[in-house]
C-alpha cells in the first residue's frame, strides 16, 4: 500500500551533520527521515524557498524535457529500502503510455516539487525503516529519533541548512 506524504522539513542531522528530508503522512502519524547529500538538499531547498536560478538546474532541465515531450509526472514513490539505501521511482505518462523510472529519492522529490506531483511511500518502506532503527543499538540513533518525534510543526516546516 502506498501512503501519500509531504515534505515537512529539510534540516541538518545534529549528529552526522548531513541533510535530512522529513516526510510526513497527511494524518501526521508517520514520519520518514531520508538522509541526502548536500547538493541534493540544495536542489530541494531552492524549490522549497522559490529561489530562481539564472540558468536551469538539473531538475529544472528534467522538468523542461518532460514538459516539452508533453509528458506528465503522475507521482513519485519511495519504493524500497535495501541495505540502508532508499530507492524511488518516478511515474510518468507519455500519451497513453505509463513509465516508471528508477531514481534516487532526493532526485525524485526535487522533480516532484517542480512538477507539483504527489509523493508516496510504500508502507513496507516505512515499516523497514522502523525495523532498521529498532535493530540498531545506538544511543545516537535513539536520541535522533526522539529529537525528530519532538519537533513541532513549525520546526519541521523550516529549512535549517
Amino acid at each position: 500500500m502506498q501512503i501519500e506524504m509531504t515534505i515537512k522539513g529539510l534540516m541538518i542531522d545534529p549528529i552526522t551533520n548531513m541533510p535530512i528530508i522529513i516526510l510526513r503522512d497527511q494524518d501526521g502519524q508517520r514520519v520518514l527521515p531520508i538522509w541526502v547529500g548536500v547538493f541534493e538538499a540544495n536542489a530541494i531547498a531552492l524549490q522549497i524557498e522559490n529561489v530562481q536560478t539564472p540558468r536551469p538546474m538539473t531538475h529544472d532541465l528534467l522538468k523542461n524535457i518532460i514538459d516539452d515531450l508533453h509528458a506528465h509526472v503522475q507521482r513519485i514513490v519511495v519504493c524500497a529500502l535495501k541495505e540502508n539505501t532508499f530507492y524511488a521511482t518516478i511515474h510518468i505518462t507519455v500519451g497513453d503510455q505509463a513509465l516508471a523510472v528508477d531514481a534516487r529519492p532526493s532526485d525524485a522529490i526535487a522533480l516532484a516539487l517542480r512538477t507539483r506531483s504527489p509523493i508516496f511511500v510504500e508502507e513496507a518502506v516505512i515499516q523497514s525503516a522502523r525495523s532498521v532503527e529498532a535493530g540498531k543499538e545506538s544511543m545516537d540513533l535513539g536520541r535522533l529519533q526522539k529529537w525528530l518525534e519532538g519537533l513541532s510543526d513549525e520546526e519541521l516546516g523550516k529549512y535549517k541548512m
